[in-house]
């Protein structure tokens, strides 16, 4: 494992909170904030990369369909509803996922959507076996993969890539020969925020004979994802991180138009049967990217996610992106200026090219820190070994809110407040 040292070289920024002020006034997506709700004003949130904050017009929107849609209209609702796991997919597909329609929907959680996909893709190839992972990827992804290996007699190989740089092309194309059929991989790192060269891998495995299945929970709504463009077979990801939909708000899946009809899932459940309200006797799939769907969806959660994808589909994700990467410089800049003196390292790629939209810094305290700063009203994130990850959203993050945090951190460390707290740790979801 390596650790980048902080450093701050010829850089855009002079490190004075005039500046930060200055690019507030000229942000382009600033008028955004205010379309959130901030209960409270003064709290600094750079978490936006585990839940995001709730939009302002969800709490009406949701409270109409539940007054209206279920209070009023009862059963006869359905009809308004059936579908939205194909249009709310279809909106994902278009402006979030570079993906054509009819190759989204929105459905369960990453984990069974993951499953699903894996198991699917798995019994795609029966007579190859190997399955390839991440040794440093999200621990679900690890599991899943894990259990699949486990229950039909695969071999698992594990890629080692770097703690804070991310995936080696090399070492994963020497895991990658005839006896692999997939491949599991986040498109950004949760832990240092290091984005894969989709493209890249996609055509690594291709030559291979296997298929890729991606998380995107950490690119979706703050990255550019071109699952077209790309060449990607198959992903999946959640919508509770930077597209705001809200705790435990619907997973969605992707499979490549070609794909669709070649795979068959192992949770064949009546949402993804043809002619479903026949109730016929045997599963016999669609044809189309409903066939991994499974039981009734949960309407109330998806509800939420109408008003949040709207904001992301009028910011654009490009505009989302350039935003996204210049916080991210501004808090390495700040780091190296302020925080490196006092025991802090880069552990995120420095190229902001290689970055999501968030950043993470190693400290041998990051836990204590972590605590601390809560009482201090700024609200980060700790991950093992010892790394605070700072995750601004550019929906709504001011360039301000980065300059205060870290300024916050640094009298923190300073005044060593952060040490009366104890070493051990409790769990973080």
């Amino acid at each position: 494992m390596t650790t980048d040292t902080l450093t701050s070289p010829a850089s855009r920024f002079d490190g004075t909170r005039e500046e930060a002020e200055r690019y507030d006034r000229t942000d382009p997506l600033g008028f955004l904030r205010d379309r959130f709700v901030h209960a409270e004003p003064d709290l600094l949130y750079l978490d936006g990369n585990s839940l995001g904050r709730l939009p302002a017009d969800t709490p009406e929107f949701v409270a109409d369909v539940i007054r209206g849609g279920w209070g009023r209209g009862l059963i006869r609702s359905w009809n308004d509803w059936i579908d939205w796991n194909r249009q709310i997919g279809d909106r994902l597909a278009e402006h979030v996922l570079g993906a054509r329609p009819g190759e989204v929907v929105l459905s369960d959680s990453t984990t069974v959507n993951l499953y699903k996909l894996a198991w699917a893709a798995l019994d795609h190839a029966p007579g190859r076996r190997a399955l390839v992972v991440d040794a440093d990827d999200f621990p679900t992804n690890r599991y899943v993969a894990q259990g699949l290996a486990r229950q039909r007699g695969l071999e698992l190989r594990v890629v080692h890539s770097d703690m804070d740089r991310g995936l080696d092309l090399e070492g994963l194309r020497a895991a990658l020969d005839d006896q692999v059929a997939l491949v599991v991989l986040s498109h950004v790192a949760y832990r240092s925020g290091a984005l894969a060269d989709m493209a890249a891998v996609n055509a690594l495995a291709r030559e291979a004979g296997a298929l890729v299945l991606w998380d995107l929970s950490h690119a979706a709504g703050a990255v550019p994802v071109r699952l077209t463009e790309d060449g990607a077979d198959l992903a999946v990801g959640c919508t509770y991180k930077y597209l705001n939909g809200g705790p435990g708000s619907p997973a969605f899946l992707y499979v490549r138009r070609s794909l669709q009809r070649r795979l068959r899932q192992p949770i064949q459940g009546w949402f993804g049967q043809r002619d479903q309200f026949a109730m016929g006797p045997d599963f016999d799939p669609v044809e189309t990217v409903d066939r991994f769907l499974t039981g009734t969806p949960p309407m109330l959660s998806a509800a939420a996610l109408v008003p949040a994808l709207a904001l992301t589909e009028e910011a654009g994700v490009d505009r989302l992106r350039a935003k996204g990467r210049l916080l991210g410089e501004l808090a390495v800049d700040l780091a190296a200026r302020r925080l490196a003196p006092l025991g802090f390292r880069l552990a995120s790629p420095e190229d902001p090219d290689r970055r999501g939209s968030h950043v993470t810094l190693w400290h041998r305290d990051a836990w204590r820190i972590c605590r601390a700063l809560a009482d201090e009203g700024v609200v980060c994130d700790y991950r093992e070994p010892d790394r605070l990850r700072i995750g601004p959203s550019p929906a709504y993050t001011r360039f301000t809110d980065v300059w205060d945090a870290l300024e916050r951190t640094r009298r923190l460390v300073e005044s060593g407040r952060h040490t009366r707290l104890p070493r051990a740790k409790a769990r973080i979801t």
